[in-house]
């Protein structure tokens, strides 16, 4: 019997898409025959505006790349402004930039993994994720006044030091951490349906995921043992101990699982942090007004979405002449249409959660 596709809109008003993402569904039935992302919606043209600010003008801007883990994009902006300058940073702010990215990351991934969870019909899984990261969140709030966008890590260091008070109750979070991820594996990692959506779906493999450019916990995913803060570290992450988790098959379920086992790694680098953490100054001897050198570098951190690198030219000014942002989220989203062909409507959206898509930092 022959058949006649159709196409379906998929967003970019739908809850699942994680923003102001459309995806163009041609279908045959309920079989998926192409997915073609239309992005463009949440663009604001961030890098033009940090073309048009002084280098610590851009920081705030790159809190609104991936909003989920704006730390991470605070530290690899800064760390390219330093190289330019050739600063060097206290040993007191490295391990509190170290803190508190690897909570970043961690409270990233809560989202990703809750929001998939909720996607796929689990919504009490939803709301343990969730409420948990709120602790996160009162850290962030208590270091640095902000919960979501931070302007915390500049060139040079960090804004301020931590308050008092504050090691003791990120020591306490870590300690309730492993029984939010044992109630995590209970009541999500261990359900039968949720594991007849994930296991299976969308496979990659190696080859492809390096072909396509992916990083993070997709690249992860499909066996790539590579992760920036191993592979090219950065700051101080050489004097860590922790383990890059990888899966095997690149599916959702390999997607999803690396990340639940990167929170668990995250931690235990906070940990060893805390444990080293040193007294002194926590921001070096830079000028007000930032005037790096003519010249150009590229910055490359691992964020929790994958790797983000900034590439910025100085022509001696206060202003970069150019600024440019590599985005994770961005590269992953080209794997939707290769990663949908061939399953159903459903499956899309649990795709799409496994891509852990960001659209501020897809569209910038």
């Amino acid at each position: 019997m022959q058949t006649q596709t159709y196409e379906l809109n998929f967003g970019p008003q739908h809850p699942s898409t994680h923003g102001v993402l459309r995806v163009v569904l041609e279908l045959d039935g309920e079989t998926v025959v192409k997915a073609t992302p239309v992005i463009g919606y949440l663009h604001r043209g961030i890098e033009k505006i940090c073309e048009n600010r002084t280098y610590v003008q851009t920081i705030p801007f790159t809190d609104r790349l991936d909003y989920l883990a704006g730390m991470g994009n605070n530290l690899g902006i800064s760390q390219a402004i330093e190289k330019l300058m050739g600063v060097e940073v206290p040993e007191r702010a490295e391990y509190i930039r170290v803190i508190m990215c690897e909570l970043s990351r961690i409270a990233s991934h809560m989202i990703c993994c809750g929001s998939l969870v909720q996607d796929l019909g689990g919504v009490t899984g939803f709301v343990f994720f969730i409420r948990d990261r709120e602790d996160i969140l009162e850290l962030f709030n208590r270091a640095c006044g902000a919960r979501m966008t931070f302007n915390y890590i500049r060139p040079g260091g960090v804004a301020q030091d931590l308050p008092e008070g504050w090691v003791a109750q990120c020591r306490r979070f870590l300690a309730d951490f492993k029984g939010m991820m044992d109630t995590y594996h209970k009541l999500v990692v261990g359900n039968e349906i949720f594991q007849l959506r994930m296991k299976g779906i969308a496979p990659l493999s190696a080859e492809r995921a390096i072909a396509m450019s992916a990083t993070g916990g997709v690249l992860r995913a499909s066996g790539v043992d590579y992760d920036v803060r191993k592979a090219d570290p950065y700051g101080i992450y050489d004097r860590f101990d922790f383990k890059v988790p990888l899966g095997s098959k690149g599916d959702n379920w390999d997607r999803f699982m690396v990340r639940m086992e990167e929170m668990e790694q995250s931690a235990r680098i906070i940990e060893q942090a805390l444990d080293q953490l040193p007294e002194g100054p926590i921001m070096a001897k830079v000028p007000k007004a930032i005037k790096p050198p003519a010249g150009e570098v590229y910055h490359r951190i691992e964020n929790a979405k994958g790797e983000i690198g900034f590439y910025v030219v100085s022509d001696g000014t206060l202003k970069p002449y150019r600024w440019h942002a590599r985005r994770a989220a961005m590269v992953n989203l080209q794997l939707m249409d290769e990663l949908c062909r061939g399953f159903k409507i459903g499956d899309v959206v649990a795709i799409l959660g496994t891509l852990d898509p960001v659209l501020g930092e897809v569209d910038c």
